[in-house]
């Protein structure tokens, strides 16, 4: 019980304050129990071996947007290490995936990077814009530009998405030295979003993720990333519990919001995904490292023989 209220605290604080710092207006006391920062051991810069055991990943688009080097993290409570050595650098303009099965680190690495408290960072380096990532709260790194659609979306009952997404958006405008919107601006700002993700306007009217089908959260996740226009963008399975149709809209919206210089993470244990948003690398995580480092074709490898194929 203890621990689904923190996950609660986390994902209420995140979806919106950590995503947008609005957890003091949403969540209230909720941002106090999210706040707790990652201690962590610098580890020292060096030679990044492209190895089966700690493989060096290096893009080469625009500026660097997310550089993570040799990092390690436990579970708080248990002590159970979960990422052993994990390496990756994101550039401007790039798309990339992680694959693994399950159990390979690939979720808890997504929510050690926006600083769930679940999770104890025990050595390596994280910087988002050349900044300290974990020197930030949550709901900072996520002002900053950072943004995680979660694999399984919470329901906060009493707030309207419309109440939600507008804090949300005013929270990350007056981070970046803009004018909040009222009601009606934001309306306006929010209908072509709408539009591009082919959802109904009623669900504006709605409590966040109250009642909400699956692939309607996930809809929903995209509009939050829509609004927020992040700088880097995590999905996290964010292909999970969604039909055909559902998929080629998201999959659509996306491809528009990756555009420019933005960068994109893609989790994903399928390959009808990246058929959909292709990346420009694809990553292979196993016991908490990227172990293999390649092109869609990898994808494809792993759809034909499994992870034994790629040994």
């Amino acid at each position: 019980f203890a621990f689904r209220k923190h996950e609660m605290a986390f994902a209420m604080t995140t979806a919106a304050a950590a995503t947008a710092g609005a957890a003091s207006s949403v969540a209230g006391s909720l941002s106090s129990r999210t706040r707790g920062q990652a201690t962590f051991a610098r580890a020292t810069a060096g030679a990044r071996p492209r190895s089966r055991g700690a493989l060096a990943v290096r893009a080469a688009k625009g500026d660097v947007l997310l550089e993570v080097h040799d990092l390690c993290a436990k579970v708080a409570e248990t002590g159970e290490m979960i990422l052993n050595g994990v390496t990756l650098t994101i550039k401007e303009g790039e798309t990339h995936a992680i694959m693994g099965k399950n159990g390979s680190g690939k979720s808890t690495f997504t929510k050690v990077l926006v600083g769930h408290p679940s999770y104890e960072v025990t050595a390596g380096t994280a910087a988002f814009k050349g900044q300290d990532l974990f020197a930030m709260a949550p709901e900072e790194r996520a002002r900053l530009g950072l943004f995680l659609s979660f694999q399984s979306p919470v329901e906060v009952p009493g707030v309207s998405n419309t109440d939600f997404l507008r804090m949300m958006c005013n929270e990350r405008r007056k981070a970046q030295g803009k004018v909040e919107l009222d009601p009606l601006e934001f309306y306006g700002f929010l209908t072509p979003k709408l539009d591009q993700l082919n959802m109904d306007p009623s669900f504006l009217s709605r409590n966040v993720n109250e009642g909400f089908s699956g692939g309607e959260k996930k809809r929903n996740e995209i509009l939050q990333l829509a609004v927020l226009e992040s700088e880097m963008s995590i999905l996290d399975e964010i292909d999970s519990g969604l039909d055909v149709d559902a998929l080629r809209d998201v999959a659509a919206a996306v491809n528009v919001l990756k555009e420019g210089d933005k960068g994109l993470l893609l989790i994903t244990h399928y390959r009808r995904l990246l058929d959909a948003i292709t990346p420009d690398y694809v990553h292979v995580m196993e016991k908490g490292k990227i172990v293999q480092t390649g092109d869609i074709s990898i994808a494809a490898q792993l759809e034909e023989g499994g992870f034994a194929s790629l040994v």
